[in-house]
């Protein structure tokens, strides 16, 4: 975690004290013109993403209407090296992920798309989120079903035919072959170190963002995975 508490001095400079960067993270995008129709969705479903350190991407997550459980992972490589050490070594294949399970009947996949472009991670970023660089914290879709490729794929092409950000969308979309739980210390981090430098400047203003820009998708009380297991 060293390359996180080094990171805050630039977050700090950047953002300064009292801003946290909400600046960065506070715009409105059109819906998925695509999506699965929550009349006839069944009562659980699950997504995989990535989009930077893992810390923020669950705490986001933990706090959309409709989400039962969010818990931070590895995607991208073999079991055997789903390890935080061996992750940061940048020669596993592995991102740091969420896996997302919802209520499609609440939340739809599209729905959680458009919050995962744009407030939880910039996805025009390659290899890197604010501070943290590497292919472990590159944007990424790991779909698990044709419905949920053909729902990304064709949302990425809607938002880059409308020109929604000002650099191209570089996430990638690929199948899921696994997803691995990260350690026990870093679930629910952003709730227990609320006060954490690195969360503060880096993630807190990603929650503030998502009460902002999408308020009937946000709740106030987050799903806590360790509530949840």
């Amino acid at each position: 975690m060293l390359h996180k508490v080094l990171a805050t001095s630039a977050i700090a400079l950047m953002c300064g004290l009292s801003s946290a960067c909400a600046d960065a993270v506070n715009k409105a995008i059109p819906a998925a013109t695509v999506d699965a129709p929550k009349a006839r969705a069944l009562a659980s479903e699950t997504a995989v993403l990535a989009g930077g350190c893992f810390w923020g991407m669950q705490g986001v997550f933990e706090h959309v209407r409709g989400v039962k459980k969010v818990v931070a992972g590895y995607s991208g490589g073999a079991a055997a090296t789903a390890h935080y050490e061996l992750v940061g070594t940048e020669m596993t294949g592995h991102a740091e992920s969420v896996q997302i399970t919802f209520d499609p009947r609440v939340v739809s996949y599209g729905e959680i798309l458009r919050v995962y472009f744009s407030v939880a991670h910039d996805p025009t970023e390659l290899d890197r989120q604010g501070p943290d660089s590497g292919s472990s914290y590159r944007s990424e879709i790991f779909f698990t079903s044709p419905m949920q490729e053909k729902i990304a794929k064709t949302y990425v092409a809607q938002l880059g035919t409308a020109h929604v950000f000002g650099d191209p969308i570089v996430t990638k979309i690929e199948k899921l072959d696994g997803f691995y739980a990260a350690e026990d210390y870093h679930q629910d981090y952003l709730i227990h170190n609320p006060t954490a430098p690195y969360i503060v400047y880096n993630d807190l203003p990603k929650i503030d963002a998502l009460k902002r820009v999408f308020p009937t998708m946000y709740r106030d009380k987050p799903v806590m995975l360790t509530a949840a297991r």
